[in-house]
Order: C-alpha cells, then structure tokens, then sequence
C-alpha cells in the first residue's frame, strides 16, 4: 500500500484516469466529488470512496479539500468489494490513515508499517456500505439535463419544460429517467440537492447562502429536506463536522518533514480549473 497526501483548491477537479491498483478516496478535510461509471459520490471525512482497478475516474471539490489517496496493490484488494462503493470511516480507521500518511517513505525496519497497512486493510474489509450514489444515465438527452441541474441545481424548470426542449412529451420523459436512473425526476433533483448541500456546508458556506444556491424558496424549506433526509439540521451537521475537523488536526498535529514526503508525487494526476461554476 502507498499513501499520498494531496490538496485540491476549490473549483478544480483532477483530470479523468485510471489506475492499475486499488484505490481509496478520502477527505481529511473538505468535501469531494467522486465519478465514475455514471455515477456521483460526495465525500466528507465521515465517509470514503473504494475504487477497484480499472475504472476510470475523477475527483474535484467545490469549495476545496485537503484529501489522502491509498493506493493498494492488487494482490492483496481480492477480499474488497469488485465495485465502486461509498463506506463510512470509523475514527480508527480515520486514525490508521493519518499515521500511514505520517510514515509514509520512511524506513520500515521493524514492520511497523506493514502492521499498519494491515489494520487499514482490516478495518476496510470490516467497513459497511452506504447507499450514497447520485446515478447518471446513459441516454445522451437525459445526460444534458442531468449536467445542467448539476451545474445549477437551483433550476427549477419542471418535467413539461423539460420535456419540450428535449422535444418528447413529459409522460415519456418521465418514463425514460425512470427506467435509466431507477428513481424520478423530482427525487432525482433532490438527492442533487441533498449531495450539493453537503459539499457547499462542509466547505464552509452558511445555512441560508446554501438554500438559496440550492433554489430553497426559503431556508427553513432548505433545512426541513435536509432534516428529513439526514436525520439532523443543517447546523447540527456542520458542528459535528467542526469536532471531527478538531479531532482530525489535533491527532495530526504531529505532521513535519515526515508528511512532506507522503506529498511526493504531487506532479502526477494534477487538477484542472473547473470550467464551470459546480466544479466539475
């Protein structure tokens, strides 16, 4: 397993790639933006991204992230899922990956860092699932409008709007994203929300200034499907964050000259300006 420390400023995206070794995608700090297969996954540090060998994909950030990169040979990835997959990261685990970082390129001469690739391992073959995906389709028509609502999920234009500048009715638009995404349109749009709320909070920007990027009429409408949908308010979100964020940087607080050469690398896989406002 080789580790590598990177930083990503906001609006910017790593180009698409592919790798020949596994990969695990996670967010020291910040929020990330993973695609691949059609697929979308947000990512703050209370969850990662398990990429398995071959797929091409892509990384960006929004408002920024200070993120770490396990790349795991594929000898040794065989007991992990075959698909790319969203899983929660315990404080272990999260604890695991900041030493890794730490002693990444220094002499291993009493296997101290076998023994932690090994827990990394464990603690990623023990990890659970989470159903995190914002699914793409493949119909290029249905492409178009899903890009744009990415782009400005504030869009608020409705099925029959839709449906007339993609020239087909909006029963068969409806059927068609039902059939590729295996969910409509509206929940579609407010899993989209759900994803870009996400990202935009954990970046730093407030309740209300989210709503209204979002197309919210009102904020307390914003921190209501957020409620629902998470299972806490907005605020209760970001202050779990701000104490996982503390708890992050106290135990890192020890990082010096080691850390640098976890960075090594950077030259490789360097991220592009976004292009357009939702940083993809």
């Amino acid at each position: 397993m080789t580790v590598r420390a990177q930083s990503i400023p906001p609006r910017q995206y790593f180009p698409e790639h592919v790798h020949a070794w596994h990969q695990v995608v996670y967010a020291m700090s910040g929020v990330l933006t993973v695609a691949v297969e059609g697929r979308s996954f947000v990512i703050s540090p209370e969850q990662a991204v398990w990429l398995p060998i071959g797929l091409r994909h892509r990384v960006g950030s929004l408002l920024g992230a200070e993120f770490r990169s396990l790349w795991i040979a594929e000898e040794v990835g065989g007991a992990l899922p075959a698909n790319p997959t969203v899983f929660g990261v315990s404080p272990l685990l999260q604890a695991l990956i900041i030493e890794a970082a730490e002693i990444e390129g220094l002499e291993d001469a009493d296997g101290y860092a076998a023994r932690i690739t090994v827990l990394i391992l464990d603690q990623l073959r023990r990890a659970q699932p989470l159903d995190a995906a914002l699914p793409g389709p493949r119909d290029n028509s249905l492409v178009a409008l899903c890009q744009t609502l990415y782009a400005d999920p504030a869009d608020a234009r409705r099925p029959k709007e839709w449906g007339r500048e993609l020239g087909m009715s909006a029963r068969t638009l409806a059927r068609r994203f039902q059939a590729e995404l295996g969910m409509s349109l509206r929940s579609w749009r407010r899993r989209l929300r759900l994803f870009k709320a996400v990202e935009m909070l954990g970046g730093g920007l407030g309740v209300t200034q989210t709503a209204m990027e979002l197309g919210y009429g009102s904020t307390s409408a914003f921190v209501y499907a957020f409620r629902t949908d998470m299972g806490r308010s907005p605020r209760s979100y970001m202050r779990s964050r701000l104490i996982r964020r503390k708890d992050s940087t106290t135990r890192g607080a020890s990082l010096d000259g080691r850390s640098a050469r976890a960075s090594r690398g950077r030259g490789r896989c360097q991220p592009k300006r976004a292009a357009r406002k939702d940083g993809r």
